[in-house]
C-alpha cells in the first residue's frame, strides 16, 4: 500500500494538507468500513496506521485481535511519538 494512492484512493488528492474538511470526515468514514472488512493483516495494519495518523483510528483491544499485531500497533506509535518535533 502506497500512502499517496491512499489518500488519493479515500480523500480525493495525494497532498494531505489539501483535504478539505468535509472531504476528511467522509475519507475516514469510507477507511473505517475498509478497515472492518479487510481480512489481510498487512492492509488491515496499514489502513490503522493512517487512521492512527489522522486521529481517528480505533483502539487497539477492538482493531487487532492478534497480540501480535496490537504489539505492532504499539510500537509504531511509540516511533511516531518519538519524531513527533512539538
Amino acid at each position: 500500500m502506497d500512502f499517496d494512492d491512499q489518500l488519493r484512493r479515500y480523500f480525493g488528492t495525494g497532498d494531505i494538507a489539501a483535504i478539505a474538511p468535509g472531504a476528511l470526515a467522509a475519507g475516514i468514514d469510507r477507511m473505517r468500513v475498509d478497515f472492518g472488512m479487510e481480512k489481510d493483516r498487512g492492509r488491515r495494519f496499514a489502513l490503522w496506521a493512517i487512521l492512527h495518523l489522522l486521529g481517528a483510528a480505533p483502539d487497539l483491544d477492538v482493531a487487532f485481535k492478534d497480540a501480535a499485531d496490537r504489539d505492532t500497533a504499539r510500537a509504531f506509535m511509540e516511533m511516531m511519538e518519538r519524531s513527533d518535533p512539538s
